[in-house]
């Protein structure tokens, strides 16, 4: 069987992919192992798909090259695919953020691609895993089910080893790694941290979330944080993770509107209150943090130099993470095909005329809140256009 381009991995990368290569009259395979395209696109948005963010940047994304993503993210952006998702009449709307999402179902993202790819002619190869990948006179070709399948162009677009209850894998990093190009070392993004026993006690607020401010060296992000029955998870947990390096401590101001003499000021104000009571978060929250700082009683009955070191400590809490719950959790993963070895315009390998590699496989990794979702979208669309 002969094809103009293979592409492997139906998400949101490979189906943007092979849709705009198929309604430029290429013929198309498009492969996945999975039964069905798009699951990682039904689960994510809690079930509606935040399927892009207005304030996509090139700032957004971590890489060993932050340039790479440039080229892409300008030609294909937020508002065109938001035209897109408009012109099938889906209802969506936004959140804090500039997140998008699907007032109704995910499965209208994936319905959407699917008739994409339709209108390109695209022919799917679902259910069917990739035995084998070989190249020989500027030929590609692809084992699936012992028949082999042949094409000049070959798209990697089977994404990282995050969430493999889905069916994720190595496969394009083997494969890049088969053809010469390098991997930067893959690590969990977006993904819950684990506290160790000397934190314990703040697992017992399993279920407790305030808006913070959480930083690691000079990367800050101000969202909801929850703890878990493990550590900690939420929002900002979830970005800082992302940047995170094993050993290292992350910074957590519990109260980022206030500032300093706050407390001095509420024990002039009312000096009977309790410490408890004048702290303005959750209830359990408050207890275990006096606790670990070991101050309890009426705030009168608190030296004000006391109350400043609280202050500071409420300003910049350590924690120290022992860990995260890695690819089985991780929504995302960092690292990847290494960008140097690519082209920023098409998304081909340089070395390798024919391969791609484009979307979570490659070293880009967006924070939380749509951002991985337009780069699949823009990397998709410019190895498409390449074809």
């Amino acid at each position: 069987m002969s094809w103009d381009a293979i592409v492997i991995g139906a998400g949101a990368a490979g189906m943007m992919c092979a849709a705009t290569a198929g309604q430029r009259g290429r013929r198309v395979l498009l492969v996945d192992h999975n039964d069905e395209p798009g699951r990682k696109i039904l689960i994510s948005g809690g079930g509606r798909c935040n399927f892009t963010n207005l304030h996509t940047a090139p700032d957004r994304y971590l890489s060993a090259n932050p340039h790479f993503a440039k080229s892409a993210l300008s030609r294909y952006t937020p508002r065109q695919f938001l035209d897109l998702v408009e012109s099938y009449a889906i209802a969506w709307h936004e959140k804090t953020l500039r997140q998008l999402f699907c007032d109704g179902s995910a499965r209208q993202i994936v319905n959407l691609l699917v008739e994409e790819c339709r209108k390109g002619g695209v022919t799917f190869a679902f259910g069917q895993p990739v035995s084998a990948i070989g190249h020989a006179d500027g030929q590609f070709s692809v084992t699936l089910g012992g028949q082999q399948h042949h094409a000049p162009a070959l798209v990697l677009a089977s994404g990282g080893p995050s969430i493999p209850k889905l069916g994720a894998s190595s496969l394009a990093y083997d494969t890049a790694r088969q053809f010469g190009l390098s991997v930067v070392q893959p690590r969990p993004a977006l993904v819950p941290f684990t506290l160790g026993e000397d934190e314990a006690l703040f697992r017992e607020l399993s279920g407790v979330s305030a808006e913070v401010e959480v930083r690691w060296q000079k990367v800050r992000f101000r969202e909801a944080a929850l703890f878990t029955h493990r550590g900690l998870s939420g929002p900002a947990m979830l970005q800082i993770s992302s940047y995170w390096q094993h050993r290292s401590p992350i910074g957590v101001n519990f109260l980022p509107d206030h500032r300093p003499g706050w407390l001095l000021d509420a024990k002039r104000a009312s000096p009977r209150q309790s410490l408890l009571r004048a702290l303005p978060l959750p209830e359990r929250l408050s207890a275990v943090l006096l606790e670990r700082a070991g101050l309890a009683g009426e705030l009168v009955a608190q030296s004000d130099k006391a109350l400043r070191g609280l202050e500071a400590r409420l300003a910049d809490w350590l924690f120290h993470p022992n860990g995260t719950e890695g690819f089985a959790k991780a929504e995302v993963t960092a690292g990847g095909i290494a960008t140097a070895g690519l082209s920023s315009r098409t998304m081909e390998a340089a070395k390798v005329p024919g391969l791609y590699a484009i979307g979570e496989a490659v070293d880009v990794t967006g924070w939380l809140g749509g951002y991985n979702f337009q780069w699949a979208w823009a990397s998709g669309r410019a190895a498409g256009e390449a074809l």
